[in-house]
């Protein structure tokens, strides 16, 4: 029947759609077995378990994913605090310039990677600012803020004012009804928006490159390892540890974030 034809046709299509989404990060786990240690050699002449035991002796991966680890955390904490107090300010206030102010909070992550670490630089060149992890953090948490106010700021939208009235009448003070209306209403779609930032920041590379100075995350250190034909196995176990490690605050935020369609105070 041509509707069956249609759906089976549909189901091809999507399938052959992920399988060219997903199957280069297949590949990756693959050669993070091989026995081959210069080549990408299809099919891999056999597979071994020594490169995670290599990978994990070497200093650099450690440093680098210690790095890694404390800018995006960094990061996510100044983009939380940031985005949220920016996201309240469009969402629950009327003044002047409102949707010039959202239009400028969300800029950052519309413009290309190289532009804003090439503005980033040069600002912290005019600043006398010397590059350190400082930078890193700084330049991170422009595309980080963006995440968590696009996150907060929807779900500050959906909140029913005369609740917020209610909670006033009953005597709250203004941190009270925080705690216990806002927050609860918020607080999933600011998790989300957190565990998302978290990601992007622990794979950032473009304005990593411009911030960073000497240093190295993850992902700067993986870029300098492709150019060498040592041990390229480890590079690969390195990402896989990279795509596992960015792939659960995103499956979080998408659990997190499905059911977000209710109106706050209404039931959710």
């Amino acid at each position: 029947m041509p509707s069956d034809r249609a759906s089976l046709g549909l189901k091809i299509a999507a399938f052959a759609g992920l399988l060219f989404l997903h199957l280069p990060i297949l590949l990756i786990f693959v050669y993070a077995f091989t026995t081959e240690d210069r080549t990408y050699q299809w099919p891999p002449p056999g597979l071994t378990l020594k490169w995670f035991g290599v990978t994990w002796n070497r200093p650099d991966v450690w440093e680098a994913l210690t790095l890694s680890l404390k800018v995006a955390t960094v990061s996510t904490v100044l983009a939380l605090v940031l985005g949220t107090l920016c996201a309240a300010a469009v969402s629950r206030a009327r003044f002047f310039g409102r949707e010039t102010v959202s239009l400028l909070v969300i800029l950052p992550i519309a413009l290309p990677g190289i532009v804003t670490g090439i503005a980033l630089r040069s600002a912290f060149n005019l600043g006398g600012i010397p590059f350190s992890t400082l930078t890193i953090i700084l330049g991170h948490a422009t595309f980080c803020i963006v995440v968590v106010y696009n996150n907060a700021v929807a779900r500050f939208r959906r909140i029913s004012g005369p609740m917020l009235e209610a909670s006033a009448d009953l005597g709250a003070n203004g941190f009270q009804t925080f705690r216990y209306i806002v927050l609860p209403n918020i607080g999933t779609a600011l998790l989300a928006g957190g565990m998302l930032a978290f990601a992007l920041s622990f794979d950032e590379v473009i304005v990593t490159t411009f911030t960073a100075g000497q240093q190295q995350t993850l992902p700067i250190w993986m870029l300098e390892e492709l150019v060498r034909p040592r041990q390229r196995p480890v590079t690969n176990v390195v990402a896989m540890m990279v795509v596992l490690v960015t792939f659960l605050p995103i499956l979080g935020a998408y659990y997190l974030t499905r059911g977000g369609a209710e109106t706050a105070g209404g039931g959710k």
